[in-house]
C-alpha cells in the first residue's frame, strides 16, 4: 500500500525537485500539493546560472499561496544559506504579522526558533533571519530599501505599482557567495499592480515564454484539505470578485470596465492579408510624449469588425508616424486613398500659431487624411461593450483583434471605470517606462465609433 509521504515523494520527484528540498520539507512535517512542488522546484532552479529569480504563484483565493512561499523561506532557503536573510511583506503590518504568526505555528512546530512579533522578526537555523515588513502606504516600501536581502517574499503583489515592484527588487542582493538572490510573490487578480503582474510574470506563462520569472496558477481547487464552506463562500462572489477569487481568472481586474472582454473569444490569429473586399477605415490618437496610437480596421460581409493590424510609437515626428502607418497599409494590400475614414481625435486639428500648420495638415501633406473623431466617451464605451458581446451568456462578439495588435489586447482589460462618472471609462497614464496607458483604447474608441454602415454613414 502506497503511503501519503511515498506519495509526496513520487509528486516531487515528478515535478523536479531535488532529495535535499524534500528531506528540507519533510523533516519539518510539510508535505506539498502538488502544484506547490512544481513552485519548489522552481525556486531550486534560480540557484542555476540563468535560471528563474521571480517566482510567483497566484489566481483564486484558498490554494495555498502563502503557505508555499514561505516555506520555502523558512524551511529550505534559510536552512541552506548560513546567514539568510529574508524579507516577508503584505500590505497591513499588522495582518503581516497576524498571518505569519498563524503561518509559523503551523510550519515550525518541529523547527527550534525564536520569534518576536513586536520587532517583527524571527530567527532559526541558528544564524538566519526573515524580517516581517508591510506596505500599508507606498512610501513604506522606502523603508526597506538600502538593505540587503537574499531572498524576499511579497504577499497580494498586485497592491503594488510596478515602480515599488522594482525598488524592492533593487534590494534583492546577496554578498554570500554561491547564492543567488530570488523574489517569491503571491496574488490574486486585480488591483493597482494588476496590467504589469499579468504582464511580467502570467503573459510568459501563457505564451510558453518565461525567461527569469516563472508563475504557477492556482485555485481553490488545487488544495485538497479546503474545508468546502469555503469554497461555497468564494462561489457566492459575483462579477469581477467571482472571477477573481474563485476562478483566478486574469482577463479581469478589479473595477474592469470591460467585463465581458475574453481573450479566447475576442482575440484571434493573424491571417497572410485580411480579405481585399472588406470595408477599411483606420483611426488615430494623437500624441508625442504619450504615443501616437494607429489602428487599421476592416469590416466583413457580416457587419463583423475586426482590428486588423496597430502602430503605437511615442517620441516621434509626424513624418516618421506617417512613414510606419502607409507601411502598415502596406503589408495589408490597402492603400490610403481607399480607406473609408480616418478619425482622429480633436487635438491634432488645433493651430497653435498663425503660421503653423496643424497636425492634421501635416498628415495630409503625406497622404494621410484625417477626420473629427466622434469623441464622445460615454456613448464610444458603450458601443465598444456592444461588440464585445457577451461570450458567456451566449452573445457571440461582432468585434475581433488580430492577435499582432499586442497593444490593444494587453490594455483592454486593464481599464477600469471612472468612479466619478461610471458609464466611462478611467483614464490613465503611460508609466515611467511609457508602457500601459489608455491611448489604445481611445483609438480604437475612435474608429468604432467611425465605423461605416451599409448606407455608406460615417459618423465624425
Amino acid at each position: 500500500m502506497v503511503t501519503t509521504i511515498e506519495r509526496c515523494v513520487a509528486t516531487a520527484r515528478q515535478a523536479g525537485a531535488p532529495r535535499s528540498q524534500v528531506e528540507n520539507f519533510l523533516s519539518a512535517n510539510y508535505v506539498p500539493f502538488p502544484w506547490q512542488w512544481r513552485f519548489h522546484a522552481a525556486a531550486r532552479l534560480a540557484d542555476v546560472s540563468g535560471g528563474p529569480d521571480e517566482i510567483g504563484c497566484g489566481g483564486s483565493r484558498g490554494p495555498g499561496k502563502s503557505y508555499a512561499i514561505l516555506a520555502q523561506m523558512v524551511l529550505d532557503d534559510a536552512r541552506r544559506l548560513p546567514g539568510f536573510k529574508g524579507l516577508y511583506l503584505r500590505k497591513v503590518g499588522k495582518q503581516a504579522r497576524e498571518q505569519f504568526d498563524d503561518l509559523r505555528r503551523r510550519l515550525l512546530q518541529t523547527v527550534p526558533h525564536k520569534y518576536n512579533r513586536h520587532e517583527g522578526l524571527v530567527t532559526l537555523w541558528s544564524d538566519s533571519r526573515i524580517v516581517i515588513g508591510h506596505f500599508l502606504h507606498e512610501k513604506d516600501i522606502d523603508s526597506y530599501l538600502g538593505f540587503e536581502y537574499d531572498s524576499i517574499a511579497i504577499e497580494e503583489a498586485t497592491t503594488l505599482t510596478l515602480v515599488k515592484y522594482r525598488a524592492l527588487r533593487d534590494s534583492n542582493r546577496t554578498s554570500k557567495p554561491g547564492w543567488r538572490p530570488r523574489i517569491y510573490s503571491s496574488t490574486n487578480p486585480g488591483g493597482v499592480g494588476h496590467a504589469w503582474y499579468w504582464q511580467k510574470f502570467v503573459k510568459p506563462f501563457q505564451t510558453r515564454q518565461e525567461g527569469y520569472t516563472r508563475f504557477f496558477p492556482a485555485t481553490v481547487d488545487d488544495n485538497p484539505v479546503i474545508d468546502k464552506d469555503y469554497q461555497r463562500k468564494l462561489e457566492e462572489n459575483v462579477g469581477w470578485r467571482l472571477q477573481a477569487y474563485r476562478h483566478g481568472n486574469w482577463d479581469i481586474a478589479a473595477g474592469q470596465f470591460f467585463t465581458t472582454w475574453r481573450q479566447d473569444a475576442h482575440v484571434v490569429p493573424t491571417p497572410a492579408s485580411p480579405p481585399h473586399h472588406w470595408l477599411k477605415w483606420c483611426s488615430l490618437d494623437y500624441g508625442f510624449t504619450h504615443p501616437t496610437v494607429v489602428y487599421l480596421f476592416g469590416k466583413d460581409d457580416n457587419g463583423d469588425v475586426y482590428v486588423i493590424d496597430e502602430h503605437r510609437q511615442a517620441k516621434w515626428l509626424v513624418s516618421q508616424h506617417a512613414e510606419a502607418v502607409h507601411a502598415l497599409l502596406a503589408r495589408n494590400n490597402t492603400h490610403a486613398t481607399s480607406l473609408r475614414t480616418f478619425p482622429a481625435g480633436h487635438d491634432v486639428f488645433a493651430r497653435r500659431g498663425e503660421s503653423e500648420k496643424t497636425v492634421a495638415e501635416q498628415y495630409a501633406e503625406r497622404g494621410l487624411m484625417l477626420e473629427r473623431a466622434h469623441v464622445d466617451r460615454v456613448n464610444g464605451a458603450a458601443e465598444v461593450l456592444r461588440l464585445l458581446g457577451n461570450p458567456a451568456e451566449g452573445i457571440r462578439p461582432r468585434l475581433y483583434i488580430y492577435d499582432r495588435c499586442r497593444h490593444l489586447i494587453n490594455c483592454l482589460p486593464t481599464l477600469e471605470h471612472d468612479p466619478n462618472r461610471p458609464e466611462d471609462v478611467l483614464k490613465t497614464d503611460v508609466d515611467e517606462d511609457g508602457n500601459e496607458g489608455d491611448d489604445p483604447y481611445d483609438s480604437l474608441r475612435y474608429g468604432i465609433m467611425a465605423t461605416p454602415g451599409t448606407n455608406g454613414f460615417v459618423w465624425n
